[in-house]
């Protein structure tokens, strides 16, 4: 798996499996690896989120 650079990518990625699950564009056999890839991006992209509110609120 590619590392992730920064929230954007990770969002846009994420988006993009999100759009792949709904338009049935991902085989049967992929989709576990796209739904672990999708929790990794997910939980990044949390704690980034988590990180800005906590110095925005200092």
């Amino acid at each position: 798996m590619a590392k992730i650079k920064n929230y954007t990518e990770a969002a846009t990625e994420l988006e993009g499996i999100l759009d792949a699950l709904k338009s049935d564009k991902i085989a049967i056999d992929q989709l576990a690896e796209k739904v672990k890839r999708a929790n990794e991006l997910l939980t990044f992209c949390q704690e980034v989120l988590r990180k800005t509110e906590e110095a925005i609120l200092e």
